[in-house]
């Protein structure tokens, strides 16, 4: 076994696989760029090298600076994790020619099986499943253009090479092919430095589920259940679990069935999953094999108390398999979400910052959660990287006790200082056909195509306990500045939300708040620094967070969010003399929707744009995103040039007002 291996990634992963490494009494070796200097990861880990700036082709993906660091540190192994450089067939070849273990696949395996296009061709002659698609690469809009008849739309363009959403796209038609081509083909050469492209059949009311292997290089391989991952958004996994609701207990035995056969057509070694698009009828095809830990890989430990991990550790190290498939049997229920910077309420746009506030839930066997996360209060989510704050899984040995302690989980999650999808995930965990596991992989765009925007409940017992903590909370401050000796003792309240104006009274000794009539009895106390409020309301369980400044208090429960001002009766008043905030008038801008780098200018100064049209990309979290024009006129003025970091909200570009247009 090793003494020491270092790990070439960052974030939860890096630190989910130190805690594994320590478990087996293994020491560990961290990298980081300039950007990670302070991270969880850095923290953890034995020692630390420092491998380069904070681009990532400047660190996380130079494979000599990292091997360079792992013979300084006398590392024997290196584990990459997943991304950056896991699946890059050259780089294993030179970790094993400096000496050293690559804990994961073989360079052929990788390199066989990385190329979409030569893995779909493999996996036909190993008899598995493939969609309808194009041979080869296409590079010619013509040419993919005249496939796509062929195949038959809707066709999925995707890059040859990489993964996780990037240098993808679906075109209905040949007008939306020739759009969305040199988009996914310019991301995926951003992302991976090929931009080989292919086409294929996009499969209708498709689900998306894997099935997750290991193997070892003693010729033994087992598939260890599915995983169902058809809840995405732009390609990119937001909540898998296992075992999947959908599929039969006959399909799931073809579907590893085929996903060994593939995997001994390459003689693969180490953890892997092979993918599958999924039909209404259970018709299966092979969509890819990801040759490496996937970030869903929890969700597979929980429900087979299988530490995937440790047997990547064990299998590059020599050992055999000890697992038998007819032994590998699913105990329980798993469901993972992923926890974004992001804000749903704008189309889920990537989200920078620091987390001012970071507190995560208990993790033990008795709550039924695992987080794995990199981050901490006050660290920051850069422009560099991926903008994942962590994953919350929740495990129960039914589907819905699964999903009730995920959901609780998320409800004592708190985060602050940037925009997340913390109240999103919640929304979908309530859905009624997500409830019911009635879903598909356009499930998020169709029940959200707008994004997500938490509002008020429309549970009249709910608004009722979300006003009467407002209440609770600004009559308790209240109480105590008079105790002290600074203000007034106040028992009647007036206060205003989305549900109207309305009078509250506050009762000290009972801790009660009435409002409009409605008695409401509440055991236990807002707290005030962990921005929690964890108690019962008239004999209900009831967990909430809260956020108080002056007269104003948010009140989040599960999904929803209410806004309510409260005011002590006596100056009530005087709201009536508050002045809306008047909106002033001017030349139109156009601004970032989302922090990143603005890679190229599309309009010049005196161009007449409409609405509609394309003015600048930018690049944010690995991918491409292209700003069109919602306004109409003249440009007077380029406000930020290519190559420039902007910031959510910052003008980029000034159309003349209609004065200076005439």
């Amino acid at each position: 076994m090793f003494n020491k291996i270092l790990i070439a990634n960052r974030g939860e992963i890096a630190c989910r696989i130190i805690r594994t490494a320590q478990t087996m009494n293994i020491k560990t070796v961290a990298v980081y760029s300039d950007a990670d200097a302070n991270s969880n990861h850095v923290i953890m880990a034995d020692e630390a090298a420092w491998i380069g700036l904070p681009p990532s082709a400047e660190s996380y993906l130079d494979a000599e600076a990292i091997i360079a660091a792992a013979k300084a540190t006398g590392a024997e192994a290196i584990h990459p994790g997943f991304g950056f450089l896991s699946e890059n067939a050259q780089f294993v070849s030179a970790v094993e020619k400096a000496g050293l273990t690559f804990i994961g696949p073989g360079a052929e395996a990788i390199q066989l099986m990385g190329d979409k296009i030569t893995s779909k061709t493999l996996a036909e002659k190993a008899g598995v499943s493939i969609v309808p698609g194009t041979e080869g690469a296409v590079s010619d809009v013509d040419v993919a253009a005249k496939a796509a008849i062929d195949i038959g739309y809707p066709v999925m363009i995707k890059a040859s090479a990489g993964g996780g959403g990037k240098g993808m796209r679906i075109a209905h038609d040949e007008d939306e092919l020739r759009e969305a081509m040199p988009q996914a083909q310019n991301e995926a050469r951003a992302s991976f430095g090929d931009d080989r492209v292919f086409v294929e059949k996009f499969v209708t009311s498709p689900r998306h589920i894997e099935i997750q292997i290991l193997g070892d290089s003693h010729g033994n391989i087992v598939y260890l259940g599915e995983r169902e991952c058809s809840l995405q958004r732009r390609h990119q996994k937001v909540l898998e679990e296992a075992p999947s609701p959908f599929i039969s207990d006959k399909t799931r035995a073809a579907m590893g069935k085929q996903a060994v056969e593939l995997a001994k057509a390459v003689q693969y070694k180490s953890a892997g999953t092979v993918e599958f698009i999924v039909g209404a009828d259970e018709d299966f095809y092979f969509l890819e094999m990801n040759t490496r830990l996937q970030v869903e890989h929890p969700v597979t430990e929980l429900v087979y108390d299988i530490d995937l991990v440790e047997w990547m550790i064990r299998i590059a190290a020599g050992e055999k398999l000890t697992l038998k498939q007819k032994d590998i049997t699913p105990n329980g229920w798993a469901v993972e979400v992923r926890l974004y910077a992001e804000d749903p309420s704008r189309g889920f746009l990537p989200a920078i910052g620091q987390l001012t506030r970071y507190r995560e839930p208990e993790t033990d066997t008795n709550t039924g959660i695992r987080i794995d996360s990199g981050v901490h209060e006050a660290g920051e989510i850069s422009i560099y990287y991926d903008p994942m704050i962590a994953k919350v899984i929740g495990y129960g040995k039914t589907r819905d006790a699964a999903l009730d302690r995920l959901s609780l989980g998320l409800d004592y999650y708190v985060i602050e200082g940037l925009a997340h999808n913390r109240q999103f995930l919640r929304h979908i965990i309530d859905h009624p056909a997500f409830r019911k596991g009635d879903f598909t992989t356009s499930f998020i765009a169709d029940e959200y195509p707008h994004g997500y925007t938490p509002a008020a409940p429309e549970d009249k017992t709910a608004l009722a306990q979300m006003r009467s903590i407002a209440v609770l909370l600004v009559a308790s401050r209240l109480d105590r500045m008079a105790a002290s000796g600074n203000g007034t003792v106040d028992t009647a309240f007036w206060l205003n939300d989305e549900a109207g104006a309305s009078s509250a009274i506050w009762d000290k000794a009972a801790n009660s708040v009435t409002i409009d009539g409605q008695v409401m009895v509440i055991a236990g106390a807002p707290d005030r620094d962990s921005r929690r409020f964890v108690g019962a309301i008239n004999g209900a369980d009831v967990v909430m967070q809260i956020w108080h400044h002056a007269a104003r208090v948010e009140v989040m429960l599960g999904a929803h969010r209410l806004a309510v001002h409260v005011l002590p009766e006596r100056v009530s008043h005087l709201q009536a003399l508050m002045r809306e905030k008047s909106v002033t008038g001017g030349a139109v801008e156009i601004t970032a929707p989302m922090p990143g780098l603005m890679t190229r200018v599309m309009v010049s100064v005196g161009d007449h744009i409409t609405a509609g049209d394309d003015v600048v990309v930018i690049e944010a979290m690995k991918m491409e995103n292209l700003l069109k024009s919602t306004e109409t006129g003249i440009v007077k003025e380029i406000l930020a040039n290519a190559g420039e970091t902007v910031a959510a909200d910052q003008p980029l570009i000034r159309l003349a007002d209609k004065t200076e247009s005439e």
